[in-house]
C-alpha cells in the first residue's frame, strides 16, 4: 500500500473517531437532566395548598407534588434572604461562605453549583431576585432585580445593565424565563435555569387581576397570635408583631391623601406608589380608597384593630402568592408542551418559611419552626415517583450537592450539604440525625437577637448569646407550636443533656466556633455602624 493511501486512511479513520466522540459527547449531554430551580421569597409552607392548611389554593405548585416529591421536614440553615440564596449557591453554612447577613457583601468569586454546571456543559440563567450585589458568576444570561426589587414597573439588571420594564415584577420575571427558555437558550445543552420571584416578599403589594381575591373572607389568626412569650425572652423582645410593629401606611396600603393615618414610612409609601403609572394608579385606587375610608370611619383599636391588620395582611400577602403559583403553572405548562418535562428537575422552594401569625408576627429570623422550615416540592419523572412524601430532615445547604449528584459531577469535599438523590428514591441508609442553625443580623431589624441551634427529630434547643445569655428547648412532639421553653424543667435534664451534646457535634461537622461568632459580629457592627457600640 503507498503510503499516500495509508496517510489518506490514518486521517478518515481520525476525523471518524472525532466525529464519534463528538456525537457521544452529544448523546451524554442530552441524557443529563435540566434542571428549573423554582424559588421565592418569604412564602411559608402553610401558604401551599399541598401543606394543606386551607389558607389559599395553589394548584401549580401543587401539580410538583402531585407529580413528583414534598417534604415536610426542610429546612434553613440562616432564615434571611441573601445569606439563604448564597447557603443554596454553595453547599456551605454562612460561616463558611462568609455571607452571614443581608449587609456584608457576597464573594462571587468562590465556587457555586451554577459554575460547576456551566464547566460541565450546562447552560446556565439566572433570573429574578438573587438580592446580592455583584454580577451573578456562572450563568451564560443572568436578568436579576437589583436589592429587593420593585413590584410595580420594576429595574432589572440584563447581564449588568440596568433596564426598567413596565408591568408587574412577578409577571415580567415569568415573561423574561420563558423567552430565555424559548429564544436565548441552546436547543441542543442541558439547561439550569435559576426561576426567582420576588413575592411574596414585603410589602405584598397584590397584580390588578387578583387584587379583589379573598374579599369574601376574613382569615382568623392563629391560636397563639396573642401569645405573652412567657419563658422566651429573646421572643418576648421581638419588633415583627402584626399589632404594633406592622406599618398600616407601608405594609396595609393606607396611604390616605391628607396625611390622617401616622407612618414613620410615608415617603417610602409614597415612592411605590409614584413607580405606578395612570392605569395602574387608577386600578389601585378604585381598590384601596374605600378601604382607606372605611378604616378611617371606623376608628378601630385594641384587638379588634389587631384582628383587622391580621385580614388585611393575610390577603394582601396571598395574593401576591397566586400570581407566583400562575407562573409556575406557564414554566410548567411551556415544558409539558414542548417534550421536556421528563427529562427535567423542576423543584420548588422559598428562602426561608415566614410567620403568617403565629405568635403574633409576620416576618422570619428565629429558628422557630413557620420561619426555620421552608416549603419544598420536587419533580423528576425518570426517577421520583409522583406523590412521593419524605419526612426526613433537609436544608437549603442540600441544593447544591443534590443539581451535582443528579448531573454526574463530583460533589466537592468543600460543599457541607448531602445530596437527596438517594433519599428521595427511598435508597439512603444513614441520613443526618440532626441539623444546625446560626442567626446573626442584630443588631437590626425587628430586634431579633443572635443565635444558634440545634434541630432533631423531636427537640429543638437554641442558644441565643449576644446582650444575654439564654438557652431554650422544646418538645416538638408535646408543644409543636412553640410555646414552652422547658430547658429547665427538670424531667427533660437528660434531654438537654443530650441536645447540648449535639450541639457540639454539629458545631465541629461544620466547622463553627465561638470565634467565628465574634469575627461576624465585629465585621457586622463595623460595616453597619461603622465602630462598635457598647454591649447592653
Amino acid at each position: 500500500m503507498k503510503k499516500s493511501n495509508l496517510f489518506k486512511i490514518i486521517v478518515l479513520c481520525s476525523i471518524a473517531t472525532i466525529i464519534s466522540c463528538k456525537n457521544a459527547e452529544k448523546h451524554s449531554d442530552a441524557k443529563k437532566p435540566n434542571i428549573v430551580f423554582i424559588m421565592s421569597d418569604d412564602h411559608a409552607y402553610q401558604a401551599i395548598s399541598a401543606y394543606e392548611y386551607d389558607l389559599n389554593s395553589t394548584p401549580n405548585i401543587d401539580r410538583i407534588a402531585k407529580e413528583g416529591a414534598i417534604f415536610n421536614r426542610a429546612f434553613v440553615t440562616n432564615s434571611i434572604c441573601a445569606p439563604s440564596r448564597a447557603v443554596m449557591l454553595t453547599g456551605k453554612h454562612s460561616h463558611i461562605n462568609g455571607k452571614v447577613d443581608n449587609i456584608q457583601s457576597f464573594d462571587w468569586n468562590q465556587d457555586n453549583f451554577a459554575k460547576s454546571l456551566q464547566k460541565s456543559g450546562y447552560q446556565t440563567a439566572m433570573i429574578g431576585k438573587i438580592h446580592m450585589d455583584g454580577l451573578p458568576q456562572g450563568f451564560d444570561y443572568s436578568n436579576v432585580l437589583p436589592g429587593q426589587g420593585q413590584y410595580y414597573n420594576p429595574d432589572f439588571l440584563e447581564n449588568g445593565v440596568v433596564k426598567r420594564i413596565s408591568g408587574y415584577v412577578t409577571k415580567i420575571t415569568t415573561d423574561i424565563a420563558l423567552n430565555w427558555l424559548k429564544n436565548k437558550r441552546e436547543q441542543d445543552k442541558p439547561f439550569l435555569l435559576l426561576y426567582h420571584q420576588k413575592a411574596p416578599h414585603r410589602t405584598w403589594m397584590p397584580e390588578k387581576k387578583h387584587m379583589t381575591l379573598f374579599d369574601d373572607k376574613t382569615f382568623s389568626p392563629p391560636a397563639n397570635f396573642f401569645d405573652n412569650y412567657k419563658g422566651r425572652k429573646a421572643a418576648a423582645a421581638h419588633e415583627m408583631g402584626i399589632d404594633k410593629d406592622m406599618d398600616l401606611v407601608y405594609d396595609l396600603k393606607m396611604l390616605d391623601e391628607k396625611g390622617e393615618i401616622k407612618t414613620k414610612y410615608r415617603k417610602y409609601a409614597q415612592s411605590m406608589y409614584n413607580r405606578m403609572d395612570a392605569e395602574q394608579k387608577a386600578a389601585w385606587d378604585a381598590y384601596y380608597k374605600p378601604i382607606i375610608k372605611k378604616f378611617k370611619k371606623d376608628k378601630l383599636s385594641g384587638k379588634e384593630l389587631a384582628l383587622w391588620k391580621y385580614d388585611r395582611y393575610m390577603k394582601d400577602y396571598l395574593r401576591t402568592i397566586q400570581s407566583v403559583d400562575d407562573g409556575v403553572g406557564e414554566i410548567l405548562d411551556y415544558l409539558d408542551e414542548n417534550g421536556l418535562s421528563e427529562n427535567t428537575i423542576v423543584v420548588y422552594t422559598s428562602d426561608q418559611g415566614f410567620y403568617l401569625g403565629e405568635h403574633g408576627w409576620f416576618d422570619k429570623r428565629f429558628m422557630y419552626e413557620e420561619s426555620f422550615r421552608t416549603p419544598l416540592l420536587i419533580k423528576y419523572p425518570k426517577e421520583i415517583t409522583p406523590g412521593t412524601v419524605l419526612n426526613k430532615m433537609v436544608q437549603n445547604l442540600d441544593f447544591a450537592p443534590t443539581f451535582l449528584d443528579y448531573a454526574g459531577i463530583d460533589i466537592p469535599k468543600e460543599i457541607q450539604g448531602e445530596s437527596i438523590r438517594k433519599l428521595v428514591k427511598g435508597e439512603a441508609k444513614d441520613w443526618r440525625d440532626a441539623i444546625y442553625y446560626t442567626y446573626y443580623e442584630y443588631p437590626g431589624e425587628h430586634n431579633v437577637a443572635r443565635h444558634n441551634g440545634v434541630r432533631t427529630d423531636r427537640y429543638k434547643l437554641i442558644h441565643f448569646y449576644y446582650d444575654y445569655e439564654k438557652w431554650e428547648l422544646y418538645d416538638l412532639e408535646k408543644d409543636p407550636t412553640e410555646m414552652h421553653n422547658v430547658y429547665d424543667d427538670a424531667a427533660y435534664a437528660e434531654v438537654q443533656e443530650e441536645m447540648h451534646k449535639k450541639f457540639k457535634e454539629v458545631r465541629v461537622k461544620y466547622k463553627d466556633n465561638d470565634a467565628l461568632d465574634k469575627k461576624y459580629l465585629d465585621d457586622y457592627l463595623s460595616v453597619k455602624y461603622k465602630k462598635k457600640p457598647k454591649k447592653k
